[in-house]
């Protein structure tokens, strides 16, 4: 038997075209589906792990970051300043500059929901 692997992560949204150009300015490559009599929705292979991107009903946004119930996404960039670029163009800016780690260049930001979402540039 093979060992548990994480394989699918839902996000639903209240503004799906917000959330669309969110991440795809991080260079994430969606493509549109519908199943059956279902919604539709996007979807982006991530090296065997799907994300999918699913309007909500109804609005509201995303919990506090540090209360039950919240998910804070991370993702590896090839350039954090040419994506923060990408982002500050669609209106979104992180609330601090990208702080240094030993691990690499990161900087957190909230996506159109007010999901908090890591973005990370790996030291070379």
């Amino acid at each position: 038997m093979e060992a548990t692997a994480f394989s699918l992560i839902v996000i639903r949204t209240a503004g799906i075209e917000a959330s669309l150009a969110f991440y795809t300015a991080l260079g994430l490559n969606f493509i549109q589906e519908q199943h059956g009599s279902g919604p539709i929705h996007y979807s982006c292979d991530l090296g065997g792990i799907v994300m999918e991107i699913y309007p909500a009903s109804g609005s509201g946004s995303a919990p506090e970051p540090r209360s039950a119930g919240a998910t804070m996404l991370g993702f590896k960039v090839a350039s954090l300043t040419d994506t923060l670029a990408e982002l500050k163009a669609l209106g979104y800016e992180p609330k601090t500059a990208p702080k240094e780690a030993e691990w690499g260049l990161w900087v957190n930001i909230a996506d159109p929901d007010g999901r908090l979402v890591q973005l990370n540039q790996p030291v070379d």
